[in-house]
């Protein structure tokens, strides 16, 4: 069964596998400990951090081990959130971080901080200059991910870093997607990754904090893992990350160029095999094997289930596949289409005959999922004489992708510059709407409150 989830967790890497197996064999002890054993550990614990630091590129005294990405990025937060405390108390985001980002943030609000959340373009990336005017005196840190994990769009973080570094301010960079690619490049400060992201097992994070970067472990302190990390190292687990990630960087430039290719035909032919896509991200400046689109008059999550019937993995972030009912962050933050959301991201290794294979399992998906919401084609602009100059659609207690379906089939029923209003409660027509808009052609008008629900406005452009 083709496994397109990657960016959520990518497959044990065999040397992985390897490394992990030797070293539970060889790296049970304690590695403080003095004695025989203890020295072994060790010696394995000191190889996998200069590995690991080689591969970030920094100084193997300048990184710790934690039990998880997310805890890195917790800790790294909090870390030099505390030691520059007496500089402010500011945070500056960007507004598509991934959510353990944002919840450090939210729990820094709550504590009395101040946070900024710097905006992206439709291709999901920030601008220096957007860091530069969100940046004041009592900014304490700013962070930003390396690349995208929705959509796979990479940030300039050289650029944004050379600002911070001007205003004295340091940059923490989330960098559990691109890791596995090469280091990121420009000045960062701190660092924080995941080894299940490149291949290595669950339950490893790297945390590096650069020399002269003012941190503050929080927490009850703890002498291991230089006080940042507390709690017994799983040293198995360590050395297989260390060493799945010095074996995935060692194939990365020829898995890179062999996989861009293989998403370049995605991004290419989705459009043409399938009507109402749109292919969101930056088209140049992205991760080598992640591609995402969103398609019109679709239900996410049964275009998923959809999917995994015909024997493909893939992810989404649309809001049907959504607990909260409500889309991403991410691409609610860019503006796009989230209704019938698909993220395809390829793991090392993966033939073209199943990328083939998947696009030709695809419209059949899609066309099975519009059908089931009757919509047998793409609705079409009515060739008929319109019935008003405005229309309003009650459209209360329908969901993702409904209340666009409804707009879709009303719009030929004005005449050109005529009005349709769409009336709903769900949460998502905030953004799916717009998106429509600037997929078809219309002007959104804009949106107002009313008693139950909110009215968006649409005008009639061809």
């Amino acid at each position: 069964m083709p496994y397109f989830d990657t960016a959520s967790a990518a497959p044990l890497h065999p040397v992985a596998r390897q490394a992990l197996q030797a070293s539970l064999d060889e790296g049970w002890a304690d590695p403080a400990r003095l004695y025989r054993e203890g020295r072994r550990a060790r010696l394995l614990l000191d190889a996998a951090r200069e590995a690991a630091a080689e591969a970030v590129g920094c100084r193997a005294d300048e990184l710790v081990f934690t039990p998880s990405g997310t805890h890195a990025v917790h800790s790294g937060i909090a870390g030099v959130l505390a030691g520059r405390r007496r500089v402010g108390g500011h945070l500056v985001v960007s507004a598509v971080e991934h959510s353990s980002v944002l919840h450090s943030a939210a729990a820094h609000e709550a504590r009395g901080g101040s946070v900024s959340e710097v905006p992206v373009d439709r291709s999901g990336a920030v601008s220096a200059a957007g860091y530069a005017g969100a940046l004041t005196p009592a900014t304490a840190l700013a962070c930003l991910q390396s690349a995208n994990h929705e959509v796979g769009t990479v940030q300039p973080v050289a650029e944004v870093a050379e600002v911070c570094a001007a205003a004295g301010v340091p940059l923490l960079v989330d960098a559990a997607q691109s890791l596995a690619w090469g280091p990121v490049e420009g000045t960062w400060s701190a660092l924080a990754a995941s080894a299940h992201k490149w291949g290595g097992p669950p339950g490893v994070g790297l945390l590096a904090v650069r020399k002269g970067v003012r941190y503050s472990p929080q927490g009850p302190a703890d002498e291991r893992e230089s006080g940042r990390s507390p709690g017994f190292v799983n040293l198995p687990a360590i050395v297989a990350a260390a060493a799945s990630l010095r074996a995935v960087r060692a194939e990365a430039d020829a898995e890179a160029a062999r996989l861009r290719v293989l998403v370049d035909r995605i991004r290419r032919r989705v459009v043409r095999l399938v009507p109402d896509v749109e292919v969101v991200g930056d088209a140049d400046r992205r991760l080598p094997h992640l591609v995402t689109f969103s398609c019109l008059y679709v239900d996410g999550e049964a275009l998923l289930h959809e999917l995994d019937r015909a024997g493909f993995s893939v992810s989404s972030g649309s809001s049907c596949t959504s607990s909260t009912l409500t889309p991403s962050h991410v691409l609610r933050a860019m503006g796009v289409l989230s209704e019938g959301n698909v993220r395809v991201s390829l793991p090392p290794g993966t033939p073209a005959e199943e990328v083939n294979a998947f696009l030709e399992v695809l419209p059949g998906a899609v066309a099975g999922v519009r059908e089931r919401l009757g919509v047998s084609e793409p609705p079409a602009v009515a060739a008929a004489a319109p019935e008003a100059e405005s229309l309003e659609l009650d459209a209360l207690g329908l969901r993702c992708p409904q209340p666009v379906i409804e707009l879709a089939r009303a719009i030929g029923r004005v005449p050109v510059g005529g009005t349709v209003t769409v009336l709903s409660d769900d949460e998502v027509a905030r953004l799916d709407i717009p998106a429509w808009c600037a997929m078809r052609g219309h002007d959104y008008l804009g949106e107002s409150p009313r008693p139950a629900g909110t009215a968006y406005t649409v005008r009639r452009r061809s």
